[in-house]
């Protein structure tokens, strides 16, 4: 019986890649392209893709956001884990990573489950907002600037539907949570969140290690 969550050794997190993530050869191969960018470390790692996918099918998840698409591989594994007729608005700013996002979305047959909407993600949500969106989706991936991650929290919110889910990663940055030292505007922004979201009576929390951290919120 373990009363705290068990340090991964190198070695033993080879052994969960090993005996848990089927990462499908297309998120392989867009990860092994991302890897010689200078912000390849924005991307998530395939047992946490894996895990998004289990978490959209299990809330049977239709209509999804995505904060922060980078080069695509999240929006790609949530994408497969989609129905047919499942959608992801994805929101981005950065033109060059999202066309590789599309070049891999195409070769992966699901382009068309994929609205990318390159803009500020704050106006881009206020938009769905303002046409009556709220409450519509299943499902919100916030993974972009932290210093706006209450703003895009408190956007989402209103977007997912009672019993949605929204997921908010890199809430443990790399520990520097809890380093007194660091008092950097994105450090910042991330502590005053997860201090928030701790008493937030309007979801129901879980922090997940997993990744740089991963909390999971499901709107009551």
């Amino acid at each position: 019986m373990a009363r705290r969550s068990i340090n991964l050794t190198d070695l033993l997190h080879e052994y969960l890649v090993a005996n848990s993530v089927r990462e499908p050869a297309l998120l392989t191969r867009l990860r092994a392209e991302t890897e010689p960018l200078e912000m390849a470390g924005m991307q998530i790692s395939p047992e946490q893709g894996q895990f998004m996918r289990l978490l959209v099918e299990l809330i049977g998840a239709k209509r999804t956001i995505e904060v922060g698409t980078f080069t695509g591989y999240s929006s790609l594994a949530v994408a497969l884990s989609l129905p047919a007729d499942g959608q992801i608005v994805a929101c981005d700013v950065n033109r060059e990573w999202t066309d590789i996002a599309r070049r891999y979305w195409a070769e992966a047959g699901v382009a068309g489950k994929i609205d990318l909407r390159l803009a500020p993600a704050r106006e881009t949500l206020d938009a769905m907002i303002a046409a009556g969106e709220q409450g519509r989706y299943d499902f919100a991936f916030i993974d972009a600037d932290k210093k706006n991650y209450d703003a895009y929290y408190e956007r989402c919110l209103q977007l997912v539907r009672i019993g949605g889910l929204l997921a908010i990663d890199n809430v443990l940055w790399n520990g520097k949570v809890i380093d007194p030292s660091a008092h950097d505007e994105d450090t910042s922004a991330i502590r005053a969140l997860n201090a928030k979201i701790a008493k937030d009576e309007r979801v129901s929390v879980s922090l997940v290690p997993i990744g740089d951290g991963l909390t999971l919120a499901r709107k009551r």
